[in-house]
């Protein structure tokens, strides 16, 4: 495949990174546990009381948790590029046709608790994911997966029911983790905070009212893969919003700042000089999005959606609201993604709302009053700026006069499961994706079990686009069947794609490795993180 490689990230301020090496689990630490801050909350209910179970996770912030603690047979590396080995010591499709993938285990992996890792383990945990189906979607990854077969104690083969060039990819993600049977039930969730497995860290959850507050990772003595680990111990902090957590690193509580600050923070970041606390701006592939429930009667009539399509004013909305931050989105797949193609630009062009009046009343629309509607956000997931850029939505469709917009902001814990149950007619979301391949931007949302649980659905992608791109080893080959899925989805609008995100990490000026912190794809890198000496 062709992909991008390493784009070095720009740092703002007086930090010099130290960049660690790969391979093997040395190093350490000095100074005590490093301390990450995060705005990421952690909540087990009724609806979702298995946050950290890699067969129910599906969000950035539950991954994040499972990827320094759940091993998987590849990862993705540095800079993006091919997945490469991780707890197999060799992986690679066996067959032309790529419906055939053979994974060998490193020699003597282990659980954190001392118990074997097998091949018996890895079938187990694939076996198990796909078994359950969780209502989170996950499972929709591994949907390729017809059987697993062991040979021995160290050798997998992935028998695929279709052609799935992005297989590697996929078990590179915190689905496909291998779990341990006598920590895992068959046929139920884990529920609860607690997480074991092979990875670089063993994790210690501290608990408070049903919500995580401190996740405390100390390195395993018996990990065996092919990252290196700077450091013994990290402490990650939930935090209630970015101020708290801004505050937190001026006073030097936390060394590091993640995911989410403020706009206003990282203008201030990036403008400071000479200050104990720098920004770091990472390649990041983070999308927005506004999503449709289209058997809902508000939305159900294509126009309508294609309306709003034509009245939003992206390059407004990121102006007014994230700056340079971000950039307007023309589609689900990323501008800087193989196989990105313009297609609500090509569609729509500039906003316009006589061309939005004249869709309506070319589908007899009623338009003598304007159409009510109610766009949900979450208060809590995606940052503090969420409710800004919802009320920039609502003043540009009701300015045009077709709409008259309320907006609705409702913490994740309830966000997620009343989207789920098609509780809501507009909902923003966003998406970090799985891994740096357009199919990441498109199956999750159209495919068999999208992620969003969405009534949409279009026989000519989920039956033949999405398998022929999958075909294609080679991305630039795809872009054929990967543009067309981008024109309908344009066409049909089950999604409006809004912007796409930069990521940043802040970071005491001691602590070094923060330029791998984070990789495109929003994976938090604990493990790149060490104590050095000021600059």
């Amino acid at each position: 495949m062709n992909r991008k490689t390493l784009v070095l990230p720009a740092v703002v301020g007086l930090l010099a990174p130290v960049l660690a090496g790969c391979g093997g689990s040395d190093g350490g630490s000095g100074g005590g546990a490093i301390v990450v801050g995060t705005t990421d909350r952690f909540t087990a209910s009724k609806e979702a009381p298995a946050p950290f179970d890699p067969a129910y996770a599906y969000d950035v912030g539950s991954w994040n948790i499972l990827r320094q603690t759940v091993q998987t047979l590849m990862t993705q590396p540095r800079g993006d590029g091919e997945p490469v080995p991780e707890a197999a010591e060799k992986c690679g499709f066996t067959d032309t046709a790529s419906e055939r993938y053979a994974c060998t285990l490193r020699d003597g992996l282990k659980f954190a608790n001392g118990d074997p890792v097998t091949a018996a383990d890895v079938k187990y945990s694939i076996d198990r994911a796909l078994a359950i189906e969780a209502d989170s979607q996950v499972h929709a990854l591994l949907s390729t997966v017809d059987t697993v077969e062991t040979q021995g104690d160290r050798e997998v083969v992935f028998h695929l029911n279709t052609a799935d060039a992005t297989f590697p990819f996929k078990l590179s993600t915190p689905v496909a983790g291998i779990v341990n049977p006598d920590d895992y039930a068959k046929d139920k969730l884990r529920e609860g905070f607690a997480v074991d497995g092979s990875g670089p860290y063993r994790l210690k959850s501290e608990v408070k009212d049903g919500e995580l507050v401190k996740a405390v990772f100390t390195r395993n003595p018996h990990y065996k893969g092919s990252l290196k680990v700077n450091n013994s111990k990290v402490e990650m902090v939930s935090f209630a919003d970015a101020e708290a957590m801004g505050d937190a690193i001026e006073k030097g509580d936390i060394d590091v700042m993640t995911r989410a600050m403020t706009p206003s923070q990282i203008q201030k970041l990036s403008t400071t000089t000479g200050g104990e606390v720098s920004l770091i701006e990472v390649a990041g592939l983070e999308i927005r999005y506004l999503a449709f429930n289209t058997d809902a009667p508000t939305v159900k009539a294509k126009a309508v959606r294609q309306a709003m399509a034509q009245v939003i004013n992206r390059s407004e909305l990121v102006s007014e609201v994230y700056g340079s931050q971000a950039e307007p989105l023309y589609s689900m797949v990323p501008a800087s993604i193989t196989g990105h193609s313009n297609s609500f630009f090509n569609t729509y062009g500039d906003p316009s709302v006589n061309k939005a009046k004249q869709m309506l009343q070319d589908a007899d629309v009623d338009i003598t009053t304007p159409l009510k509607l109610t766009l949900h956000y979450t208060t809590d997931h995606y940052g503090a700026a969420t409710k800004d850029e919802f009320e920039q939505l609502q003043k540009q469709l009701n300015d045009s006069g077709l709409f008259d917009v309320d907006i609705k902001g409702t913490p994740w814990k309830d966000f997620r499961s009343a989207e789920l149950k098609g509780e809501y007619d507009v909902f923003g979301m966003g998406w970090f994706p799985d891994f740096p391949d357009a199919d990441s931007f498109i199956a999750p949302f159209l495919d068999k079990d999208n992620t969003l649980n969405s009534p949409y659905a279009n026989r000519e992608v989920i039956d033949s686009l999405i398998p022929q791109s999958r075909r294609e080893a080679d991305r630039l080959s795809a872009a054929g069947s990967l543009t067309r899925i981008q024109d309908i989805i344009a066409a049909d609008v089950p999604l409006i794609p809004l912007w796409q995100g930069k990521q940043y990490v802040a970071a005491r000026d001691d602590i070094t490795g923060t330029a791998y912190a984070l990789n495109s794809s929003s994976t938090l890198q604990l493990w790149e993180l060490n104590r050095g000496v000021s600059g």
